[in-house]
Parts: C-alpha cells; structure tokens; sequence
C-alpha cells in the first residue's frame, strides 16, 4: 500500500477502510483498476462503500485536488472523446459540471467528519448552531422538465431517445387522457431499473365512480376508456358498492393500503413490461389483462448511470388536470414547478395541432405568474417521416421541411401569445421519426436530439449550487476556527454594535421597497375590482346561455357544479367559471407581477431591495480584522440568506399569485353545491339561474374579498422576508461575536483545503 491510497482514503472521510486495503496491498495502479466485486468485498457495509463508489466514480473524471485546479483539464472528458451523438461544447459543460460536482462532494465529506468532531463536544448553543448550519448547507432540488404532448405525437420516442433507453416506453405507452404523472429521473442508490407508484386515495375512487356512474356523457369517451380498462364490461351492471369489492385490486394491496408500489428489474425492457399496466391506455379491444393507471396518481421510474439525469426530472404530464381532487393537485403542482416546458407535436400538423397551443393555453396562468417556467420549447417529432426517396434526397426534404416548421411554429406562438415573450423564451426544435439512438448516422441538422439533451446538460450544471455549498462550509469553519481565539473581547463588542445598528438601518430601507411594492399591487387591485364588477354578470351570461341549449349542456352544467366550476365546452376546452370571474383581477395585475417577481433571477423592484442589503461586513473586517473570520462567517450567511429569500419567494409568489381566483372559487361554493342538488323539469334553467344571481348577489364583496386577501398574502410575505432576515442574521451576529469557545476542535487545515476549493470554483464560473 503506497501514500496516494492511504492519502485518499483519509480525504474521502473513509480512514478506517485503510487497514484492509493495506493488508490487501492495494497501491495506485491497483486502486484504479478495483472492479465492483472487488470494492464489495473490500468494503461489505453499505454506506461507506456508497460513499467509496461515488468519490471513485469522480476520481476518474477529476483525479487530483491538484488537477482539479489546472483549468486546461477542466476543457475535456478522455471518456467523452469519442461519442458521436455530443457537440464539443457538450463535452465541455460535462466535464466541468463534473468537476464541480466532485468539489462538492469533497467538502461535503469534509463537513461529515467536522460534524463528526462536533458530535464528540460538550453540547452548547453554539455547538447545535454550528450542527444545524452544517445540515441546511444540502438545498439541491432537482429541476423539472414538463413534457406535453397528444397521444401519437411521439413523445414516448422523444423520451427513449433523450435518456438513451430505447426499450423503455413502448409507443404511444404514456397516454394523455390517463391522467397519470409519469417521471423519469436518475437512480442514483442502485443500479436497478426502478419504479415507484403512487395511488389514488380509495375514497376518491369511490367518489370518482359514483360521478361516472350518475353523470356521464354519451360522448364522454376518455371516462368509458378509464371504466373499461380497470372492470371491463363489468362497470356497465354493477353498483358503485360492488365496483369497490377488493377482489377488483387484489394485485394492487398497497391501493387499499394507501402505500406505494415499488418495482425493481434489471433491465429497462424488464421494467417497461412490467409497468405499462399503470401507465398505458391499451388500444386492443380484445387485451383481457386488467390495466390499472385509472387508479394511478404518478409513476416515478428511476433509471440507473443516468448522468444527465442527475439532477434533472423529465415530467411527462396529461394536457390538463383531473376531476380528481388529488390528481389535479399533483398537476396543478407539477406545472408550477416546471423550469422548463417541453410541448411535443407531429411536425406534420404542429401548427394546426389544437391539443398542443390548447395546453399553453389552459397551463399558461400555472407556468408564468402562478409558476417558475423559464423556457418553452416546441418539439416538433417525426421530421423524416417523408416518402421513400433514396439518400441526399430525403435530407435535403427533411432539411426543408425543419426550416419551414420552425419558421412556421414561431410565427404561431408570436401571434397567439405576444405577452409571453416577456417571461418566457421560446424556442423550436426538430427531431426525426425514428428514434436517435437507432439512427446515429442522422447529422445534427436533421434532428435535434443532441441540442436537447445539450438543454438537459445546462439544467444539470451545478455551479452556483457547488459554490454556495463549498462558500457556505467555508464560513461554518471559519466560524469554528474564530471561536477559538481569545483576548479580543473589545473587538468583538465594538463589531457587534456596529452590525446590529447597520442591520436595522438596512431592514428599514428594505420595507419601505417592499411597502411600495405592497401600494403599487392594492392600485392595481383597486382597478380590477371594478371591472370584473362591471364584467361579470356578462361573462356569466355568454358561458351559461348564448348557444348551449339541450340535454348535452345540462349534463356538461351538472358536471361543472358538481366539479367546482370546471368543465369541457363543446369544442374540447377546457373551461374554468372561477377563473373567468377572476381574470379581470388577474388581468389588472399581470404585467407588474410578472416584473416583480420574475421567473428568471433577472433584476426586480423586490430583488434589487434584497440584494441591496448589506451589513457591510468586508468593510468591517478593514475596522475589525482581529475578528475576521468570524466576519467572514457572517458575509456567507448573509449571502446564504438571500439565496434562501429567493427561494421562499418563488415559491410564495405562486399562492399570492393563485389566490385571485381560489378567492373566486371559495365564494362561489356555496351556489355550486346548491345548484347540484337541482333535479327534474326546468332543471337546466334553475341551474343557470341559480348561477347568474349568486353572481349578482355576490359581486359587490367577492371581488373586493380576493383583493383583500391578495393583499393579505402578499403582506404575509414581506413579514417573513423582514422575520428571516432579522431573526437569522441577529441570531449569526449574537453566536459568532459573542462567543469564545477554546475546546472547539481546530478545523484549520480542513479549512485551508475549502479556501482551496472555494478559489477554484471561483475561478472556473459557469461557461452557460
């Protein structure tokens, strides 16, 4: 055994393992060559054989510390070399992403054995404090990729190809009347294919078949689909009672259970046969198999060596929600999480394709002001689909055939939806019929499967999140190393006053921007309530009556109450009663909602507050420098604040913002479910009148009711910017400044090796 073995044993936080690879005379040729039986019999317990897996994976992209800050090898994969399916620039980004990747795990190891240390001390405020900053360094989230489309328009094939599974999704599997959330991300504990299903709850489902039993529509085809599948003809002369018998779900204990159903197989091929039941709308009249996705809320499947998926989750969602309270939810949810929205249409028709401009419709409000989206793009699939022509001849139609579609898509989604430029960017992409990884000889002009996972590889880049980590620990330990010191007890004080007195100058400054932000929204408001006031009884008027007539629109109306608002006109949209009564709210506020909380981290009236406020504390350390380090804690929590401030808003804008019309929606409860109960000779009429005067009745306090409680969200949000800010910064200055701590472990040289790392991320920023 040589020192590079022992040298890296010791940094991976595995120094206990050095004894057996000593007594198994392992050096660094040898420690390079170690196969997977071989590290299993090495190391037999599970968690640091984990730990050993992933620092050796990396280990072969990023060999040494030293290495890793010889930027010329940051440039190139070895192993990427030769692909023939990556442009360079790809290869690139990888490699870096690698790098950094490996840099982080490094300190996290580092912060596990200073965690460690700090388990072995006398237990303190500061020592928890310290303990729990440690834990809230891990914030990775994984970004989701939405991906929409009609059944037919190739998505499972665009599926396949981009993660490289030819086998896993047979075409046309992922169907979009089935309303099941389908998931494919990396599995990164095993090297199983993996699948994890979640069911409905069995009181929805039984609530579920009673609306279908009592109120379905002749021409209701996506609900007889569902029935058929789960019973066969046995929906047709059974109760609801006896549809619940459990003999219907004695393959699926975990749905009367409420558990989830898990699957692992070795091999995509294995795990698609196995799961097409839970997710596939079978099209075989005759297939006697009993299919279970009408039962299925979201199928996540897990695919192992799966680099691009790291981080990254492709979300294949039905085009709209469910009457399914639950599953609506998830999608509703899903849609407002998307960094990114994928629309998947047959080149063919991608313009005249209704089912695909309809999902930016309907999910637009969710994806935008209600959302996080960031990117559209337009998938247009089967571009080679052509007549049998020989070689450069079918290039040179298939070449054309993506220019005029591009040009055609962009005109289209310019014309429809000009405001949405503004949030999102847009972009058209072309791929061909077959599927990428059966068609290597295919160039990067006829499809474009490689520039998408390009788009995936710029998801899965991690370098802001890598720096935040290693700046986060790089201040923990700078912290620790600060307390040690003593004698410097003026200094301290005299630092402490100063930070508390700037802290509540700067928190000052911020709520007056906030406070005007708050003004700048009740103006708006006020606007809007007056319109819809003056707008609703007519919106209520044309959606209730011009031109619906007859038994198809009493049962469509019956729907619509009994589902709380929500129902399919006759043209296949999908109407929202709520949303309509709220969209003059909702319309008077858009614009300067949009600039004030971007979806994108671009400048903002509220971003631009946040990141004005400074404690100034490198100016401090100038005054200060005997307490440097604990200065230097505070200037990365302060920085570490406000990543977390950004992320709380994205993430509350999203109630505020959907609060306009679940406002609408409460208010309007009450005559829905009166309307429900109508029944007999007259029934469609009082229905719709029973509508139109709880509109009238109500229209002079609802309205003024959502902008109240807009504002009230709005006012909850700025209290816990401002709590945060105080309370977390106050409690950070009190510990560091006002404690001495000469017992702490002496963290320096794990603190030199973070400085390194912190300097190399720095100097390699983020080639996006």
């Amino acid at each position: 055994m040589d020192d590079f073995v022992r040298n890296k044993l010791s940094e991976w936080g595995l120094s206990t393992l050095i004894e057996t690879f000593k007594d198994q005379e392992i050096n660094e040729g040898h420690f390079y060559n170690l196969e997977d039986e071989e590290i299993k019999e090495l190391i037999p317990k599970v968690g640091p054989r984990k730990t050993f897996k992933r620092q050796f994976k990396l280990l072969k992209v990023l060999p040494s510390t030293s290495e890793a800050n010889d930027t010329r090898n940051m440039d190139m994969d070895p192993r990427e070399e030769s692909s023939q399916c990556q442009s360079p620039s790809v290869k690139r980004k990888r490699y870096n992403s690698a790098a950094e990747e490996s840099i982080m795990w490094k300190v996290k190891d580092i912060m596990k054995v200073v965690q460690m240390k700090l388990q072995d001390e006398e237990k303190t405020e500061l020592n928890d404090f310290l303990k729990n900053k440690i834990s809230d360094l891990e914030t990775r989230k994984r970004k989701l990729v939405g991906v929409f489309g009609r059944t037919g328009a190739g998505k499972s094939s665009l599926i396949n190809a981009i993660v490289g599974e030819k086998n896993l999704l047979p075409s046309g599997s992922v169907c979009a009347c089935t309303s099941v959330t389908f998931k494919v991300e990396a599995n990164n504990d095993s090297k199983k294919y993996e699948a994890e299903i979640e069911f409905i709850k069995k009181e929805d489902w039984k609530e579920e078949l009673w609306f279908y039993k009592n109120l379905l529509d002749d021409d209701d085809d996506d609900a007889r689909e569902k029935l058929t599948a789960l019973y066969r003809e046995d929906w047709k002369i059974k109760s609801v009672d006896e549809l619940m018998d459990n003999k219907y779900f004695k393959e699926i204990h975990e749905f009367l259970t409420s558990n989830k159903k898990t699957l692992k197989c070795d091999s995509a091929e294995e795990l698609s046969e196995k799961i097409v039941k839970y997710i596939s709308a079978s099209n075989d009249e005759i297939d006697a198999v009993r299919q279970y996705w009408p039962l299925v809320e979201c199928v996540t499947v897990r695919l192992p060596n799966k680099d691009l998926l790291q981080h990254v989750t492709l979300v294949d969602l039905p085009g709209n929600g469910d009457r399914n309270k639950s599953r609506d939810n998830m999608w509703k949810k899903m849609v407002g999480s998307c960094s990114t929205v994928w629309i998947v249409a047959d080149i063919n028709r991608a313009v005249a394709e209704k089912e695909a401009w309809e999902i930016l419709q309907n999910a637009n409000s969710l994806m935008g002001n209600g959302g996080e989206c960031q990117r559209i793009h337009f998938i247009c699939t089967k571009s080679d689909d052509v007549d049998d022509q020989s070689g450069a001849a079918v290039r040179d139609v298939v070449l054309k055939r993506n220019q005029v579609a591009k040009r055609k898509v962009n005109a289209e989604f310019k014309k429809q939806y000009p405001q949405c430029s503004k949030q999102f960017s847009f972009e058209v992409f072309t791929v061909s019929r077959n599927e990428f990884i059966e068609r290597k000889h295919l160039q990067p002009d006829e499809t474009e499967i490689p520039k998408l996972r390009d788009v995936l590889q710029s998801l899965n880049n991690n370098h802001s999140e890598a720096l935040n980590y290693v700046s986060g620990a790089r201040g923990i330990l700078s912290l620790m190393q600060g307390t040690r010191c003593r004698g410097v007890a003026d200094s301290k004080m005299q630092a402490f006053s100063v930070l508390e007195e700037k802290m509540r100058h700067e928190l000052k400054v911020l709520q007056k921007a906030i406070d005007e932000i708050y003004r700048t929204f009740e103006r708006c408001l006020t606007e809007g309530v007056k319109e819809s006031q003056d707008s609703c009884e007519g919106q209520m008027k044309s959606m209730l009556v011009a031109g619906k007539k007859g038994s198809a629109f009493h049962k469509t109306l019956k729907f619509a109450v009994m589902n709380n608002g929500v129902f399919k006109a006759k043209n296949g949209r999908k109407k929202n009663i709520n949303m309509t009564l709220s969209s003059k709210l909702t319309g008077s506020i858009d614009e300067e909602f949009r600039m004030t909380f971007p979806n994108e981290d671009k400048s903002g009236p509220l971003k631009d507050a946040i990141d004005s406020f400074s404690l100034d504390t490198e100016g401090t350390i100038k005054t200060y420098k005997d307490v440097d380090l604990q200065l230097h804690f505070l200037k990365t929590e302060e920085d570490k604040l406000k990543t977390k401030l950004q992320k709380i808003i994205r993430e509350d804008k999203k109630t505020v913002y959907s609060s306009l019309t679940a406002t609408i929606e409460e208010n309007m409860q009450k005559c829905y479910t009166d309307a429900a109960t109508i029944t007999g000779t007259g029934s469609l009429e009082n229905m719709r009148r029973t509508i139109k005067d709880h509109v009238h009745d109500k229209k002079d306090t609802m309205f003024q009711m959502a902008k109240e409680n807009m504002l009230k969200q709005l006012n909850k949000l700025r209290e816990k910017i401002l709590e945060t800010l105080e309370e977390t910064l106050m409690e950070s200055i009190e510990l560091s400044l006002w404690t001495d701590d000469c017992s702490f472990p002496d963290v320096s040289v794990e603190l030199d090796m973070v400085e390194t790392f912190y300097s190399q991320l720095e100097a390699n920023p983020n080639p996006n």
